[in-house]
């Protein structure tokens, strides 16, 4: 068959995303257009990172001519995850293009599994539901061999219409293991424009692996709509060769591992760190942790001699009262002791920043800043909470959600629901955090070469702070 691959997430509509311009090739949609070729498939990919338009989609679907579409989103970045209304217009843009030419469509996304309907009765022949590449090879076989109407009910991991109403079959199971799965194949992409990119604007080329899939831990605002709460990994070794051929063929400078947490299985990261040894690499990557995680014995020691360069902690808060209403399941003092351990061990730690919690009042949000402003972290990421379906604070919020459920992009920041202080609140709280954070970096690390770069941080904290005064006297 000839299939078009896509993936819903278009850079183009996220301007925050186009001002960072530090995109990443679509792992999961690669993963599985790879798999479909490797069935003997002839197969294309219009690569949703890169193109510039929708338009990118319509010409493929128009001059290739492919006998199925599957919209095969990359759950494997945080983005996808988001369930952006930019990009679910983008996804139904696709369906109707492909509707128009007789072309049926498959889709896989966190958005469609948690707006199953609207996807199906906007046109989509059926939904994956699920871990997805053995679900979508039943299906492509099914479409294949021109009997998916008559398949459909005996392939698990299914979602679709039957006499007008949705049908689930039984839900598929999962892949155990995780080195049977293909390589994503960049070459089906213009890798060349990533490195490009990567040069002008930053200097140096990352590209992205996952090493994991799923995570086990409770934190109550997470949207786990596609592995849940499962935690499967892939071997060492074949991590090391993967980090080998993005080096080696396509001169990437740094990766970025992509697991929700990165390490987690005991004695996984001392494998990995031997198997970087014997194998005579290391290539500089960033990851994603837990505090406490970090805190156990040689954690720290085996990612630094392995490659890591800086890790990202789901500090969240500074609240400890806040932690606890997440269920987080980490204490403020363990993202001290990490942060500083971490650092003195030489590498770099961000922080994820997260604000506007249910109950969360300016005493929190204190004790917060307090917490950047000592720890001094690398980087920081700061957002607002987003009920997302599926979640036990999506439950706890959703009869307050007013004008819309979704961000439009990534960058909207919309406290969809009622809280302490309103939604222009978080917006200016969002910037004033950020430059009192930048000034507080650049003065403690004496950076006097940056003084310029401190007086404009200064200004805007100034900025900022007048602003906040208005929504809370304290400010």
């Amino acid at each position: 068959m000839r299939i078009l691959f896509s993936q819903s997430y278009f850079r183009i509509f996220d301007p925050k995303e186009m001002q960072r311009q530090m995109p990443y090739p679509p792992l999961g949609t690669l993963i599985a257009a790879t798999l479909a070729r490797n069935q003997g498939h002839n197969v294309q990919c219009v690569d949703g990172m890169m193109a510039s338009s929708l338009e990118a989609f319509d010409r493929s679907v128009e001059e290739f001519r492919p006998e199925l579409v599957v919209i095969y989103d990359d759950e494997f970045n945080y983005l996808t995850k988001m369930c952006l209304s930019n990009m679910r217009h983008a996804a139904f843009h696709m369906i109707r293009k492909a509707k128009s030419l007789k072309v049926p469509v498959i889709v896989y996304s966190s958005d469609a599994t948690d707006h199953t309907p609207i996807y199906l009765f906007e046109g989509s022949h059926a939904i994956i539901v699920g871990e997805g590449e053995n679900t979508l090879m039943e299906t492509v076989a099914a479409f294949s061999n021109e009997c998916f109407e008559t398949a459909k009910h005996s392939i698990n991991g299914l979602k679709f219409l039957d006499s007008g109403q949705l049908h689930a079959t039984p839900k598929r199971e999962w892949i155990d293991d995780l080195d049977s799965l293909p390589d994503p194949d960049l070459t089906m992409i213009d890798i060349a424009a990533y490195h490009k990119l990567w040069l002008k604007y930053h200097g140096y080329f990352s590209l992205n692996i996952s090493t994991t899939r799923g995570c086990p831990y409770h934190c109550n605002w997470c949207a786990k709509p596609i592995y849940g709460q499962i935690y499967h990994t892939q071997s060492p070794a074949k991590t090391v060769q993967q980090l080998l051929k993005l080096k080696n063929n396509y001169h990437a400078d740094h990766v970025w591992i992509t697991d929700d947490i990165f390490g987690l299985k005991p004695g996984w990261l001392e494998l990995f760190e031997s198997e970087c040894k014997k194998q005579n690499i290391v290539v500089p990557y960033k990851c994603l942790t837990r505090a406490d995680l970090l805190l156990k014995t040689n954690t720290i020691n085996h990612l630094k001699n392995s490659g890591c360069r800086t890790i990202w902690i789901g500090a969240e808060s500074g609240s400890q009262k806040i932690l606890d209403a997440m269920e987080k399941g980490t204490r403020i003092e363990q993202i001290y002791e990490a942060t500083d351990k971490v650092q003195k061990a030489g590498i770099e730690v961000a922080f994820f920043i997260q604000f506007g919690y249910t109950g969360e009042t300016w005493p929190d949000i204190q004790l917060t800043r307090k917490m950047i402003r000592e720890c001094l972290p690398a980087e920081i990421g700061i957002s607002v909470s987003y009920p997302l379906p599926g979640t036990k604070f999506y439950e706890r919020v959703r009869d307050q959600l007013r004008h819309k459920s979704n961000w439009t992009d990534s960058d909207d920041l919309d406290l969809m629901f009622n809280n302490t202080y309103e939604k222009a609140f978080y917006k200016i709280l969002h910037r004033f955090v950020h430059a009192e954070y930048r000034l507080h970096r650049i003065i403690k690390q004496r950076q006097w070469k940056k003084m310029p770069r401190a007086v404009y941080h200064f200004l805007r904290f100034c900025f900022f702070k007048i602003r906040l005064i208005p929504y809370y006297k304290h400010a």
